[in-house]
Formats: C-alpha cells, sequence, structure tokens
C-alpha cells in the first residue's frame, strides 16, 4: 500500500500539543488573576486576547484534522471561530477589558461547557471509559460560565477572581478533553483511497 493511502498525522499532533500548551495557559493566566486580581492592565488584556487567538486558530486546525475518534474537535470550527473574534476584541478594546471581558468570557466558558457535555455523552456511546470526567469538568465550567455572564454586581476584584476560577476550570476541561477523547494513529488511513478502481 502506498503513502498516500495514509492520513497526514500532523495536522492532529499539532492540534493535540497547540491545545495542551494553550490548555496549561489559560490554568495558569486563572491561576494569576486569582491570586493577584488587582493586577490588571492593557499589557495583560493584550496576553489574554492573543492566547484567545492562538486557541481559535488551533481548534479550527483541530476540526480539520479528522482524529480517529472525531469527538473533541467535532464542534471547534464555529467556536474557533468565535473564539479568535473575541480574542481580537480583546486586543482592540483593552481599555474596556472588565466590562467586555466578564460577558465575553462568560459566553465563551458557558458554550464550550455545553458542547463539551454533549461530546461526553458522544464518547460515552463511543466508549470511552472517562466520559464521566469530561461530563464533570465540563458541568463546573459552565457553571462558572454563567456565573460571569450574568455579570454579579460585586466589586472588580471578586471578578476578576471569577474570571480566574473560569479559566482555570476552562484550562482543566480542555486538558482534559484533549488528553481523554483525542488519539493519534501513527498510519491512520485515509477516509476515502482516492485512485483508480478496476471493475471486477
Amino acid at each position: 500500500m502506498n503513502k498516500e493511502t495514509f492520513r497526514n498525522i500532523l495536522p492532529m499532533r499539532t492540534a493535540k500539543t497547540g491545545y495542551i500548551v494553550l490548555s496549561l495557559v489559560l490554568f495558569l493566566m486563572g491561576l494569576f488573576l486569582l491570586i493577584f486580581p488587582k493586577t490588571l492592565g492593557n499589557a495583560f488584556a493584550n496576553v489574554l486576547g492573543v492566547a484567545m487567538i492562538l486557541f481559535g486558530v488551533i481548534k479550527v486546525i483541530g476540526y480539520f484534522s479528522r482524529d480517529l475518534f472525531r469527538l473533541a474537535f467535532q464542534y471547534d470550527l464555529a467556536f474557533g471561530v468565535l473564539i479568535t473574534l473575541v480574542g481580537i476584541a480583546t486586543i482592540a478594546r483593552p481599555d474596556r477589558f472588565l466590562e467586555f471581558l466578564c460577558m465575553a468570557i462568560g459566553i465563551l466558558i458557558l458554550s464550550d461547557g455545553l458542547f463539551k457535555i454533549q461530546m461526553s455523552m458522544d464518547a460515552k456511546e463511543f466508549g470511552i471509559h472517562k466520559w464521566w470526567l469530561i461530563l464533570s469538568l465540563a458541568i463546573v465550567a459552565g457553571v462558572f460560565g454563567a456565573l460571569l455572564l450574568f455579570n454579579p454586581s460585586e466589586g472588580s476584584i471578586v471578578i476578576m477572581r471569577l474570571i480566574g476560577i473560569a479559566l482555570m476550570a476552562e484550562g482543566v476541561m480542555n486538558l482534559a478533553t484533549v488528553l481523554t477523547a483525542v488519539k493519534i494513529i501513527k498510519h491512520q488511513k485515509k477516509d476515502v483511497l482516492e485512485g483508480v478502481y478496476r471493475e471486477l
């Protein structure tokens, strides 16, 4: 069998590695906000905006990579575009960082949590044993996303810590998802073999 019959695993490996790295970045940024809620400015807004743009690009790459299980990335095309646009808006308007971020991050994390809940049900049907871990983390992330969406009236320090916890939950949820539901096989075959077919 020639090499053309096998899938190029580079996009899958890029998406999986990017997911892992950026999930850790989100977790660390959330931890930073949780510990230092007063440390907020244009520089942090720009860093978070860049991280969201990169995460959006990785999600789109993941969608087109067509990994073996086809679970973790199945909803990431539209979501990847959305998170990229939010990242661009965060960089463009750092002066309204807190007001914009609370609503935007809330929507993103809530919607991602809901997608992951649905994905965990698919993972259960697919036979992935740790589907419950994805479900549990998705529920936790979704709850914090909902809290941000309703924009609590507490002071800015409380809101920033809530954003920090939400980012940490999002990072852990995505990390667990990619480690549990993405499998790369070196010699994975293409879905459809291209070539000349002879009628027997």
